[in-house]
């Protein structure tokens, strides 16, 4: 089999907020967000965009497990519902996510925990990051 080499694609994004309005959001491949605050508001929320990146990275992640262990073909369907709970006390948090994962195809359940184990806990580079404690560097550029 050929090792196979995935290239990396660039990633980062530039969030752009007037004295009114919403923040407007860049990615570094040049894909385009606005973002909304308001409760009855249709759109992504700062939150909504957590939750849709972790959503997004499990399914992909779990359809590379799958892959890996060769029932890719067997599955017509992935989803990851993800929603969360705020912390009642202390900063502004996320303290719990909430995610359901369903997997559609002719495998067992056995199977099916092993796929969402490896997509959870070893392959989706979101929810890893959320588990650890990755450091932050802040600079403040000077503008005129």
């Amino acid at each position: 089999m050929a090792d196979l080499k995935a290239r990396p694609r660039p990633t980062g994004a530039t969030a752009t907020l007037g004295r009114t309005g919403f923040p407007h959001v860049t990615s570094t491949t040049k894909g385009e967000i606005d973002i909304v605050t308001a409760p009855s508001q249709p759109g992504f929320s700062p939150l909504d965009l957590l939750y849709a990146s972790l959503s997004a990275c499990l399914v992909l992640s779990a359809r590379i497990a799958a892959s890996q262990m060769g029932v890719l073909d067997r599955i017509s369907e992935v989803t990851a519902d993800v929603t969360g709970e705020k912390a009642a006390e202390g900063l502004s948090r996320v303290a719990k996510f909430n995610i359901v994962f369903s997997i559609k195809g002719d495998i067992d359940e056995e199977t099916r925990r092993k796929i969402v184990d490896a997509a959870e806990d070893e392959i989706c580079t979101v929810s890893n990051t959320i588990r650890g404690t990755p450091e932050f560097s802040t600079l403040i550029s000077k503008q005129v």
